[in-house]
C-alpha cells in the first residue's frame, strides 16, 4: 500500500538514508557496548558489568525504533551486517585493553560520533525534507544518547 503521509517520495527517501545510517551506528555500538560487557576485566567488573548492560539494553531499542521509523516512512530498514558495516561512521574495531576506562572511553567516542551526526541533520529532516515527526523522533534519540555519553565521561574523569 501506498504510504501518503504529506511528505513526498524523494524526501521520504532521503529522510530514510539518514535513518540507515543511524541504524548502523546504533547496530554497530550495540554489538561494541556488548563486547565490553562481555569481556570486562578488573576491580570494578561487577558494577561496570551491569552499567554497560544497562546501556546495551538500552541501545538495543533504539536499534528496534530507529528501524520502525523507516518504516513508518514508508521505506524498507537494512538488516545485514554487511549493510550495516557499509553504511556506519563507527568502527567496528577496537584497540584497548579490557578495562573499564578503556571500554568506557571507546563508547564515549563512538556516543559522540552519532551525537553529532544526529545534530547536523535533525534540521535538514525538518526543514529540507519537510519531516517534522523525524525530527522529532531524531532530538529524543540524540537526548538518549547525550545522557549516555554523560554518564560515560563521569566514569573516566580523573
Amino acid at each position: 500500500m501506498k504510504t501518503n503521509i504529506g511528505i513526498t517520495k524523494a524526501n521520504r527517501e532521503k529522510v530514510t538514508e539518514v535513518l540507515s545510517r543511524l541504524l548502523a551506528d546504533e547496530f554497530v555500538l550495540y554489538t561494541k557496548t556488548l563486547r565490553a560487557h562481555w569481556n570486562l576485566e578488573g576491580h570494578d567488573f561487577h558494577t561496570k558489568h551491569l552499567f554497560f548492560e544497562e546501556h546495551y539494553n538500552a541501545i538495543k531499542k533504539f536499534t528496534d525504533t530507529v528501524a520502525e521509523r523507516i518504516r513508518k516512512v514508508g521505506n524498507y530498514a537494512p538488516g545485514t551486517l554487511k549493510e550495516f558495516l557499509e553504511l556506519t561512521h563507527l568502527s567496528e574495531k577496537y584497540t584497548g585493553d579490557n578495562s573499564s576506562h578503556d571500554y568506557s572511553a571507546a563508547l564515549l567516542e563512538d556516543h559522540d560520533t552519532i551525537i553529532k551526526y544526529i545534530r547536523e541533520n535533525i534540521s535538514k529532516v525538518e526543514e529540507d525534507f519537510k519531516d517534522a515527526g523525524t525530527a522529532d523522533f531524531l532530538t529524543g534519540i540524540m537526548m538518549e544518547h547525550e545522557e549516555m555519553a554523560w554518564m560515560l565521561r563521569a566514569t573516566i574523569a580523573k
